[in-house]
């Protein structure tokens, strides 16, 4: 009797995780993770094609759409495999969105300054140096 009744509140879950302490968070169906799957392979083949196909002739052009939809990948990802949403944590979520939105800013811009800084500052060569290298 003492065995039933110590294993009554646990109700077939032996680890006691089937209640989530009051989070309204789910986590997603089959259905939602496809989704969010399949949305993540087109924002990445999209910009693989658009680099490697030389679509758009103006490089600039070209890296900004990578990095707009890469930046669209990123809301992705929160949103279909991370479950974040404004109602959930208490809206400590929308506080993570945040953070994470000024933090890829702060790394995509200092990442294209250090690159146009390289570009403009490396010492141009000519073909014949080129063909010089080892």
């Amino acid at each position: 009797m003492s065995s039933n009744a110590n294993h009554s509140h646990h109700s077939g879950d032996a680890h006691g995780h089937d209640h989530h302490g009051g989070h309204e968070a789910s986590h997603g169906t089959f259905k939602s993770y496809m989704t969010g799957f399949i949305l993540s392979v087109i924002l990445t083949t999209i910009p693989f094609w658009l680099v490697m196909g030389k679509v758009i002739s103006d490089p600039a052009v070209t890296g900004a759409i990578v990095m707009i939809l890469g930046a669209i990948q990123i809301v992705v990802h929160m949103i279909y495999f991370l479950h974040m949403n404004t109602r959930s944590e208490g809206g400590w979520n929308m506080m993570a969105l945040i953070f994470t939105i000024v933090i890829v800013i702060i790394a995509l811009s200092g990442s294209l300054w250090v690159m146009h800084h390289l570009n403009a500052n490396m010492m141009p060569m000519s073909p014949e140096m080129m063909r010089n290298m080892p």
